[in-house]
C-alpha cells in the first residue's frame, strides 16, 4: 500500500520533472550561443526563442508519459536510487530517438542536432539531480519524523526471517518497521496485528503454506490494501522453460541466461567497458607503475594463477604491493620460501572462514602497495585480463586453485561463468564478508545475469572502490 507522503511526493515529481526538462532545453539553447561553440560548430540555422519554447511544450508532455510509463511516478520510500537513475536515462534516451525520427520525417519541424543532444545530456542530468535532492528530502523524513515507514509482518520462523530482522534493525534508512513475526499465516492472528499496529506489507518465508492457505492471505491482503510478498524456494526462484516431450508438459530448470544471446551481449560489453576505463585510469596506472618502481623496483605487475570457468587456470594480473622476495611463485626457489611463509601467515592471522583467507594486518605489504591494496588499485590491471577474455567485468572473484580444492561440491558452480573483476559480493560487503554469503550473493548473480544488473553492479562499484577495506 502506497503512504499518503509517497503520494505526494509521486504528485510532487512530475512539476519538478518538467522544470528539469525545461530548464535542460533553455540551458542548450544558451549554450549553443556561447562564442567557443559557435567557433567549433557555426550555427546553420536560427529560430526565435519563442518558437523554440513552443517546441519545447509539445515535447515535455511526451517526457513525462515516458516517465509515467517506464514507473517513475511510483515513488516508495523503499525504492533504490541506482535503479531509478537508470530509469531515467533509458526514458530519456527513448525520448531522444522519437525526437530524432520525427525530425527525419519532417525536418523543417527543428533542425538543431548540437541543441538535441546538449538537451538530452542535461536533462538526464537535471532530473537526476533534482531526484536525488527529493529522495535525500524522502529518506531524512523517513529517519527524523517517521514519515513513509512501512510497517512489516513477518511470517515464518527460519533463517531467513531472522536474516531479515537483522537487516532491517541494523538499516533504518531501508524505510521498513516490524511489527510482528508470527510462525503460521493465521488470517485471524495477522487481523489482530493490522487493527494494533497497521500492517502495511506482508513478508512469507513458510514452504509449508498450502495452496488454500495461500489464496485466502492473497485475498485478504487485496481487500485490506496489504502488499504480499515471499522468500520463494530454490526450485521457485530458478529460471525454467515449459516444452513438450512424448506428449507430456516437461520443465527444463535454466543454470543461467547466459547462453546464447546474452553471452554474446555480455562479452561486447566486457570488451567496450574494459577498453574505456583502461583508458579512465591510464593515469592511475601509470603513477601507480611509477611509485611501486621508485619504492622498490621491479616486477611491477604480479601475476597470480586463479582458476576460471570450467576450471581452467590463467594468471590474474595485479599491481605488486608485496615486497617482490615475499611474491608466492611456486616455480622458483624463493617463491616456494614466500608460499610456506603465507601459509604460516594464514594459519596465524585468516580472518576469514572456510576455503578463502584473509591475512589481518598482512606484513608483507610496501607502503605504496598497503595503499594501492586498501584502495584496490591494485586490481586495474585486470582489465587486461578481461581484453584477453580470461575474465569479465562482473562476475565470481577468481580463486586460487589451493582454495577452490576446499570448496565443496555444490561450491563449483561459481566454475560455471568467467571470474569477474567486481561482482555481487564486492558491493555488498567486499572482502568483508564470509565465503558462504559471497557464494549465495554469485548464485544469485548466476541465475539473474542482466546486461541491466551487470551496469547497476559497476556503478555501485565505483562509489566503493576507493573506501578502505577493513583490516
Amino acid at each position: 500500500m502506497k503512504k499518503r507522503s509517497e503520494l505526494l511526493f509521486s504528485a510532487v515529481q512530475i512539476p519538478v520533472d518538467v522544470a528539469m526538462i525545461v530548464l535542460a532545453a533553455l540551458s542548450a539553447f544558451v549554450i549553443r550561443e556561447f562564442p567557443v561553440f559557435i567557433a567549433l560548430q557555426p550555427k546553420l540555422y536560427n529560430f526565435p526563442l519563442k518558437s523554440y519554447l513552443i517546441a519545447v511544450s509539445m515535447v515535455v508532455p511526451f517526457f513525462i508519459l515516458t516517465y509515467a510509463l517506464e514507473g517513475l511516478y511510483d515513488l516508495k520510500v523503499t525504492r533504490n536510487f541506482w535503479k531509478e537513475s537508470l530509469k531515467v536515462f533509458f526514458a530519456t534516451s527513448i525520448g531522444l530517438v522519437v525526437i530524432i525520427v520525427a525530425i527525419f520525417l519532417k525536418r523543417e519541424w527543428f533542425s538543431s542536432r548540437f541543441i538535441i543532444l546538449v538537451a538530452w545530456i542535461l536533462a538526464v542530468a537535471y532530473v537526476t539531480i533534482a531526484r536525488y535532492i527529493l529522495h535525500r528530502v524522502q529518506r531524512y523524513l523517513l529517519e527524523n519524523k517517521g514519515m513513509g515507514v512501512h510497517r512489516l509482518l513477518l511470517i515464518g520462523h527460519n533463517g531467513k526471517i531472522k536474516n531479515i530482522q537483522e537487516v532491517i534493525r541494523k538499516n533504518s534508512n531501508l524505510g521498513y518497521r516490524i511489527v510482528g513475526n508470527i510462525e503460521t499465516a493465521s488470517i485471524h492472528a495477522i487481523r489482530e496485528i493490522k487493527d494494533a499496529s497497521g500492517v502495511d506489507e506482508i513478508i512469507i518465508c513458510d514452504p509449508t503454506l498450502t495452496d488454500s492457505e495461500q489464496m485466502k492471505l492473497i485475498d485478504y491482503c487485496a481487500i485490506n490494501n496489504i502488499a504480499y510478498k515471499f522468500m520463494p524456494t530454490t526450485l521457485q526462484t530458478a529460471r525454467f522453460e515449459a516444452s513438450i516431450f512424448n506428449g507430456e508438459p516437461i520443465i527444463e530448470i535454466k543454470h543461467t541466461p547466459l547462453d546464447g544471446w546474452g553471452k554474446i551481449l555480455k562479452h561486447i560489453f566486457d570488451i567496450t567497458g574494459s577498453f574505456v576505463l583502461l583508458i579512465i585510469f591510464s593515469p592511475i596506472m601509470l603513477l601507480t607503475a611509477l611509485a611501486i618502481w621508485l619504492e622498490t623496483g621491479g616486477p611491477i605487475i604480479y601475476k597470480n594463477e586463479r582458476m576460471g570457468d570450467d576450471g581452467k587456470l590463467f594468471p590474474v594480473y595485479k599491481f605488486r604491493y608485496m615486497k617482490k622476495e615475499l611474491c608466492t611463485d611456486p616455480h622458483t626457489e624463493e617463491g616456494k620460501k614466500a608460499l610456506e611463509y603465507e601459509k604460516q601467515l594464514i594459519a596465524e592471522n585468516s580472518i576469514r572462514k572456510g576455503p578463502l583467507y584473509k591475512i589481518k594486518n598482512d606484513p608483507r605489504k610496501t607502503r605504496v602497495g598497503a595503499f594501492i591494496e586498501k584502495y584496490s588499485i591494485d586490481e586495474l590491471p585486470q582489465l587486461f585480463n578481461v581484453l584477453q577474455g580470461d575474465m569479465s567485468l562482473v562476475g565470481p572473484r577468481p580463486h586460487q586453485k589451493r582454495e577452490i580444492e576446499k570448496y565443496n561440491e555444490y561450491h563449483r558452480r561459481l566454475l560455471t561463468i568467467k571470474p569477474g573483476i567486481t561482482g555481487m559480493a564486492q558491493i555488498s560487503g567486499r572482502s568483508d564478508l564470509q565465503f558462504e554469503d559471497e557464494y549465495k550473493l554469485d548464485v544469485f548473480y548466476i541465475e539473474n545475469w542482466s546486461l541491466l544488473l551487470d551496469i547497476q553492479i559497476c556503478l555501485k562499484t565505483v562509489l566503493v572502490l576507493f573506501r578502505r577495506r577493513m583490516n
